[in-house]
Parts: C-alpha cells; structure tokens; sequence
C-alpha cells in the first residue's frame, strides 16, 4: 500500500456536520424571530425549502457566478418568497445571524475525535482544504476542539480559488510543504474533493456517508464511515 505523508481532509460533511449544525442554528432563529407568526408553520419543511436553495446557490458560488454575500442572504431570501413573505431586511438579519452562530455548534461525525487522534498518533500530519469562509471556518474548528489536529488550514477565501480547481489544492500544496504523491485528499464531494485531488495527481478517499451509487467519477478509496481511515492507513 502506498505511503502517504500528509492527509488533506475536507470540513463541511466530511469531520463537522454541516446539516444537523445548520438545522439546529436554523431552528434557534426560527424560535428568535418567531416566524410561526408569520405563517411559517412547519419548521421541517422550511429547512427543507432552504436547504435546496442553500445548496443551489453554493453550486453557483462555487462556479463564480455570484459573490460570497449574496450567497449569505439570498438563501434566506429565496426561502423566505416560498410563503410569500418579500421580507429583505429581516433576510439580511437572520443571515448575519445564522453565520454569527453556526461556527459555534458542535457536532461532528461520528468518530471524527478517535481518528484524527489515531492519525495524529501515527505521525500523519494532518491538513484541511475547504470551500468555506476563513473566520467561519476556524471557529467551527476551534468550538468543536478539533483546530489543534490540523497543521494547515487552506480555505477558498485565502486560497482566492475553490475546489475543484487546480490553483487551491496547488496553494495548499506550496503551504504545507507536501509533495502530491505523499498527498491524500479525504472528502464527501464527489465533484470538488475526489475530482479536484485527481486534476491535481493526489489520490483520493470519497466518503460515502450516503452509500450514494457509484459514478464514473473513480476514487482511490471508498468508505462509508471515518473508522475505516485505519484499513487505509
């Protein structure tokens, strides 16, 4: 089996749960603001609802057709015109809000701690590359207390590119000092992590949380769930 030096792990889906983190910061706001009073009736579906315009709108971010801030509020806008409500300044405000207590939630994948820590034990250096905002993103590392595993964190922002593209994995390449054949990128985005590592001659884990089916899209690992880093590593 191939020796790997440095590990490159995405954060969003893959260590930090994304979903379950957003639900609840959602759900905090949707208390705050009482929007069951402005005929928002049933939290679930409108998580839903955003959910699709979150993740429809980070595909055009990702792809450079809009900037970071419409990206922030939009999702909350476009949410918000489902029940008729055309509502920009409360949007704006539960935008700032959701990204001000986001990074401050918790959970992670189930065995994030045990295999960072058994990777730290047997002296990979661990390294993170991810789409996300810098601040944001360090604070979701630091209050989960998983910020001291990673030697570097490589974020879009302070990359100024975004995966898939050559130019972040090159940055963070060049900024951890790592040669791409001592390289691993470990990621649950078929199209960003797995397609950006092999553009790039990294090869590459896809965890598949989702058991998804398989696409022409051929990683250099597949796993389901982050123990089984440990037959791979």
């Amino acid at each position: 089996m191939k020796q790997y030096k440095h590990l490159f792990f995405d954060l969003d889906h893959t260590l930090w749960d994304l979903e379950a983190n957003a639900k609840e910061t959602l759900h905090e706001l949707y208390v705050k603001y009482n929007l069951l009073q402005i005929g928002i009736v049933d939290f679930d579906l409108f998580f839903n609802k955003y959910s699709i315009h979150n993740e429809r709108l980070w595909n055009r971010y990702t792809q450079g057709f809009i900037k970071q801030e419409e990206l922030r509020w939009k999702r909350i806008w476009l949410t918000f015109l489902e029940y008729k409500i055309a509502n920009e300044p409360l949007s704006k405000q539960i935008a700032t809000d959701f990204l001000q207590i986001l990074p401050t939630k918790k959970i992670l994948f189930p065995y994030t701690i045990e295999i960072l820590q058994y990777l730290t034990k047997k002296n990979y250096l661990l390294h993170l590359i991810t789409n996300g905002f810098e601040a944001v993103q360090n604070n979701k590392l630091k209050n989960s207390n998983i910020h001291s595993f990673f030697k570097e964190v490589i974020t879009s922002q302070g990359s100024n590119s975004l995966k898939p593209n050559k130019e972040i994995f090159e940055y963070a390449l060049n900024k951890s000092k790592a040669s791409v054949h001592e390289s691993l990128m470990i990621g649950d985005n078929l199209e960003a992590d797995i397609v950006g590592g092999i553009n790039i001659g990294m090869d590459t884990v896809y965890v598949n949380y989702l058991n998804i089916k398989a696409s022409n899209i051929q990683p250099t690992y597949t796993i389901t769930h982050l123990q089984q880093l440990e037959e791979i590593l």
